[in-house]
C-alpha cells in the first residue's frame, strides 16, 4: 500500500520557532491565528507572489480553487453516513436561533458545532474518535424546538425520523465511537464508523479485491482496485461496487467539480490543458484505467507553474487500504525555494545507491523523480482545515516505476504554523539543554523542511517491492509503516555530510536540531494530542512513536537518548547524535524490507510494539505542561477569499483580488450556503 501524502506527516512541531524566507511575509500586522476552540487553533495563510501572476495563471488557479471548494460534501458523507444531515441540522440552529447566546450550554454548542465544521464530521479528524457533546441532549431538544422546518435537512427524512436518527449518533457513546477502527482481531468493518463500506464484512471485503486482484492476472500496470467507489451488499446478499463519478454516487458534487476544471482547461496551455481534460474524462467515466492516464500525464508535467491536486488519493480513512477520501488544492511554484529540491531530486539516485538498505531493496535507476516548493493558494476536501505540509503522489506503485513520482513542500502553511506558534513558550517547557533549543530556534525551520522536501521526494520515491509482492500485504499497518519508511529515509540522510557538499544545509547543527525535535515529539509532545485513556490511533502518530520508541530502547545500553527528570518533569534529550544516526539507518533497512517483502507480521510488531501503546503517567504529565500553557495541540487554516474584477464596460475579467478577512464562522457557513451539492442521504 502506497499513499504518500502526508497529511500532517511532519506535523510541525510546536517548538518550531524559525521562519521560513522573507519574502513570505506580507504584512508585518497580519493576523495568523483567528480562532481558538477545544484542542483547535484556526489560522489564516498568505499567498505570496500571487498577485505578480499573469492573469491567465490567476484565472487558473481561481477555477482549479473552485473544483477544490466544490467537493467538500463529499469527505463529510466519506467519512460518515450521517454527517451531512447532523451537520446541515446543526447549521440550520445556529443560523435561526433567536434565543440565549451568553450561556455556557450554547457555547458548548457553538464549539460542536466548529469542531464538526473542522473535523468534516463528528469524529476527530486526528483521531478518530466520535466528539461528546459538551451540552446536554435536552438542551439539543430545547434547539430543535426553535429551529423552524425550513432550515432543517429534511430532505434526509421528515424531522422525527431525522432526530431520531441523529440524536443517538450524536450523543450515545456506544453508537459509532471510531470512524477507523484499527485493532487487530476485530473486523475493522463493522467496528468502523466510515462510510465506505455498507453491510460488507472485512473478510468479504479482502475476499472481494482478491478475487479482482487475482483476476488481472501478472498485469504490470494493475489499476488501485476499490479507489472510487463504495462496496455494499444488497439484500440478496450481492457484493457490488457503487462507483463515485459524474453519473454515479456523489454525481452533484462532481458536476460541479468537473464544470470548475472545464473553466481551467479554457485557460490552461499545453500540457495542462491535456492533463485537466484527462482528469475530467475520469470523473465522467468513473474508470480507474483513464485515473491513471490522468496520473502519468501528471507526473510528467514538471514545468507548470500552477499545480494542483484533485480526487479520491489518499487511504487513510480506510481500515483496509482501498478507498481513498476525495481532497484537492491549488498551487503555485516558489521558484527561489525550489531551488532546494531541485537539487533534491538531481542527485536522487546517488541516495538510493548509498541507503543503508539490502541492494535487492534499492531501485537500481530512480525514474522521474520531481521536486518543487510551492505556494498552496485553496484548500479542499481531505486537505482542509486541517493540511499537509508535503505531498508526493502519484500513489500507484507502477506508475511511480515507470514513470516516477512529484513532490512538493507547501512552505507558505509551514511559514504560517511558524508565526502562530511564536512565544508560545513551548520550547522552554518541553526542551531541558539550552544548548538544544538554541540549536532548534536557529536552525528547526530549516531543518523541518528540508525533512519534508527528503520525506516526500526521496523517502516516499525510494525502494522497490520483491517480485510477486503487491503493496498491499500490510493492511491496516500499512500507512504507519509507508510513512515510517520516508520517514526514516528523511532522518538518515539529513544528517549526511553530502547535504552540505551540495550546500543545503550550512552544518550538522540543522539535522541535529531536527533530531532533537523529532525524538522529543514521538516520544513526548505529541502524546498531548490524544484523549486520556486512549491509545494511539492515527498512522503519523503511529509511525512518529515508534521511530522515536524503537531508536530510544535499542540506544539505552549506550545512553543514545536519555531520559531525565527535573523538578518533576520529564524530558528526552538525544545525547549522541551520530550513533542515532545509525539506529536510523539500521531501522530504514528493516522497514525497508518488511516493505519490499510484505512481511505482515514484522510490520504488525514493530507498530504495536512501539507506536500504539501509551504510558498513562506520561501521558498526563503532557497534558497537564499543555494544559498549562493554553496551547493547542492541532491547528488548521481558512482559505483566502478569491474575487474576479471586471471592466465596467465590457465584463472581461481584467484582475483576480485576494483578501484575508473572513472569520472562520463565516467562511465554513458560506460554503455550506454556496458549495453543498450533495443531498443529506447518498
Amino acid at each position: 500500500m502506497k499513499r504518500i501524502l502526508t497529511a500532517i506527516a511532519m506535523s510541525v512541531t510546536v517548538f518550531s520557532m524559525a521562519g521560513c524566507c522573507d519574502k513570505t511575509a506580507q504584512t508585518d500586522d497580519f493576523q495568523w491565528q483567528i480562532d481558538r476552540f477545544d484542542d483547535i487553533k484556526v489560522m489564516r495563510y498568505q499567498v505570496p507572489g500571487f498577485s505578480e501572476l499573469p492573469l491567465e495563471q490567476k484565472l487558473l488557479v481561481y477555477y482549479l480553487g473552485e473544483a477544490a471548494i466544490s467537493g467538500r460534501d463529499i469527505l463529510a458523507d466519506q467519512n460518515f453516513c450521517l454527517n451531512l444531515p447532523i451537520r446541515r441540522t446543526l447549521e440550520g440552529i445556529y443560523k435561526s436561533y433567536e434565543g440565549d447566546r451568553t450561556s455556557q450550554e450554547w457555547t458548548e454548542f457553538e464549539k460542536y458545532l466548529k469542531k464538526v465544521w473542522f473535523a468534516n464530521g463528528i469524529h476527530h479528524h486526528y483521531s478518530g474518535d466520535k466528539f461528546a457533546p459538551g451540552f446536554t441532549a435536552e438542551y439539543f431538544d430545547t434547539l430543535l424546538a426553535a429551529t423552524p422546518d425550513e432550515v432543517l435537512p429534511l430532505d434526509f427524512a421528515p424531522r422525527e425520523e431525522l432526530v431520531a436518527t441523529i440524536k443517538p449518533a450524536m450523543f450515545d457513546p456506544a453508537l459509532y465511537a471510531v470512524r477507523m477502527n484499527q485493532t487487530e482481531g476485530q473486523d475493522l468493518l463493522a467496528t468502523s464508523a466510515m462510510n465506505y463500506y455498507e453491510g460488507v464484512t472485512q473478510a468479504e471485503a479482502e475476499a472481494f479485491y482478491a478475487g479482482m486482484a487475482a483476476s488481472a492476472g501478472d498485469d504490470p500496470t494493475p489499476i488501485s482496485y476499490g479507489l472510487n467507489s463504495k462496496l455494499m451488499k444488497d439484500a440478496d446478499g450481492t457484493i457490488r461496487e457503487i462507483v463515485w463519478k459524474e453519473d454515479g454516487m456523489y454525481g452533484a458534487a462532481i458536476k460541479q467539480i468537473t464544470f470548475w476544471l472545464e473553466k481551467a482547461a479554457g485557460v490552461a496551455v499545453e500540457p495542462q490543458k491535456t492533463i485537466i481534460e484527462n482528469l475530467v474524462r475520469y470523473y465522467r467515466s468513473g474508470d480507474l484505467r483513464d485515473f491513471d492516464a490522468y496520473n502519468v500525464a501528471w507526473v510528467r508535467d514538471t514545468l507548470s507553474n500552477v499545480d494542483f491536486v484533485n480526487g479520491f488519493i489518499e487511504n487513510y480513512g480506510d481500515p483496509l487500504g482501498f478507498k481513498s477520501s476525495w481532497e484537492s488544492n491549488a498551487n503555485f511554484m516558489d521558484t527561489e525555494a525550489t531551488k532546494r529540491t531541485e537539487i533534491i531530486s538531481d542527485n536522487a539516485q546517488w541516495f538510493e545507491d548509498n541507503s543503508p538498505v539490502d541492494p535487492r531493496y534499492r531501485k537500481p535507476v530512480v525514474k522521474g523523480v520531481s521536486a518543487k516548493v510551492i505556494t498552496v493558494a485553496m484548500l479542499g476536501g481531505d486537505c482542509f482545515p486541517s493540511t499537509p505540509i508535503g505531498i508526493n503522489l502519484p500513489n500507484a506503485d507502477w506508475i511511480r516505476r515507470d514513470h516516477g513520482s512529484k513532490s512538493v513542500t507547501i512552505e507558505n502553511i509551514t511559514y504560517a504554523y511558524d508565526k502562530a506558534a511564536e512565544g508560545s513558550g513551548s520550547a522552554a517547557e518541553f526542551v531541558l539543554r539550552e544548548e538544544d533549543r538554541a540549536r532548534m530556534k536557529e536552525w528547526g525551520s530549516i531543518g523541518s523542511n528540508l525533512h519534508t522536501d527528503l520525506h516526500e521526494c526521496l523517502g516516499h520515491g525510494s525502494g522497490q517491492l520483491a517480485p510477486g509482492v503487491t503493496g498491499a500485504e500490510m493492511r491496516q499497518y500499512g500507512s504507519a509503516i509507508e510513512e515510517s519508511r520516508a520517514d526514516l529515509f528523511a532522518l538518515y540522510y539529513i544528517a549526511d555530510p553530502k547535504l552540505v557538499e551540495l550546500g543545503l544545509i550550512p552544518t550538522m547543527d540543522v539535522a541535529w536540531a531536527e533530531y532533537a525535535s523529532y525524538m522529543n515529539n514521538g516520544l513526548l509532545t505529541q502524546l498531548s494530542r490524544i484523549a486520556p485513556g486512549k491509545n494511539i490511533e492515527e498512522s503519523h502518530m503511529r509511525n512518529r512513536a515508534a521511530i522515536a520508541g524503537w531508536c530510544y530502547e535499542k540506544g539505552m545500553a549506550d545512553n543514545v537518548i536519555e531520559k531525565v527528570v527535573e523538578n518533576g518533569k520529564t524530558y528526552f534529550v538525544v545525547n549522541d547524535f551520530e550513533a542515532l544516526r545509525g539506529l536510523v539507518g539500521e531501522l530504514l533497512g528493516e522497514i525497508q524490507r518488511i516493505k519490499s517483502e510484505g512481511d505482515f507480521e514484522a510490520g504488525r510488531d514493530f507498530i504495536e510494539t512501539y507506536g500504539v501503546r501509551v504510558d498513562p503517567v506520561l501521558h498526563a504529565e503532557v497534558i497537564e505542561r499543555f494544559t498549562a500553557l493554553d496551547l493547542a495541540p492541532y491547528g488548521g487554516f481558512v482559505n483566502p477569499v478569491y474575487e474576479l474584477v471586471r471592466d465596467e464596460a465590457s465584463g472581461e475579467v481584467t484582475d483576480v483580488k485576494v483578501t484575508y478577512e473572513e472569520s472562520y464562522v463565516d467562511q465554513m457557513l458560506r460554503y455550506s450556503r454556496d458549495y453543498s451539492f450533495l443531498p443529506s442521504k447518498n
